[in-house]
């Protein structure tokens, strides 16, 4: 699994011109399943997303969770997270999760994000989307394998 996370004063998606998901203040995360993921691996991500001291404090440090700043939570599917560019200059996607199990886990961690962020947007699996943000900071942080 690879997670792009950007903290946005807003951010939005669009599908064929329509507002798909819409945040203010929160996390907008771009979301890569790899064929080796499952919800075991969703849940170690989710977890360590939702726990991200990355928000400033009244002291200026980033020392706050999504929580602790009532943030809400765009969500979007990004397979091309995985693009392999090693040989030649077309990217691979061979490491990306087939389609149908991506879609559930990407299902899958909204549902659960639900559970306990109060507000909780997506974009469309596997559709062409157009996305908005205005990146805070700019603060962008990358989760996969390597780090977790």
């Amino acid at each position: 699994m690879k997670l792009v996370i950007q903290r946005v004063n807003h951010a939005d998606v669009k599908v064929d011109g329509e507002v798909a998901g819409s945040i203010g203040k929160g996390l907008l995360v771009f979301v890569g399943v790899g064929r080796e993921d499952t919800r075991a691996v969703a849940d170690k991500y989710l977890k360590k997303l939702l726990g991200l001291r990355i928000f400033e404090d009244e002291a200026g440090k980033t020392n706050l969770s999504l929580a602790d700043v009532d943030g809400q939570l765009l969500m979007v599917s990004q397979f091309t997270l995985y693009a392999n560019c090693k040989k030649g200059n077309r990217p691979s996607f061979i490491e990306a999760g087939a389609p149908d199990e991506a879609e559930s886990l990407y299902e899958y961690m909204i549902a659960e994000a639900k559970k306990t962020v109060p507000v909780v947007e997506h974009g469309i699996f596997g559709a062409d989307m157009k996305v908005s943000l205005e990146n805070d900071g700019p603060f962008t942080v990358i989760l996969d394998e390597a780090i977790m």
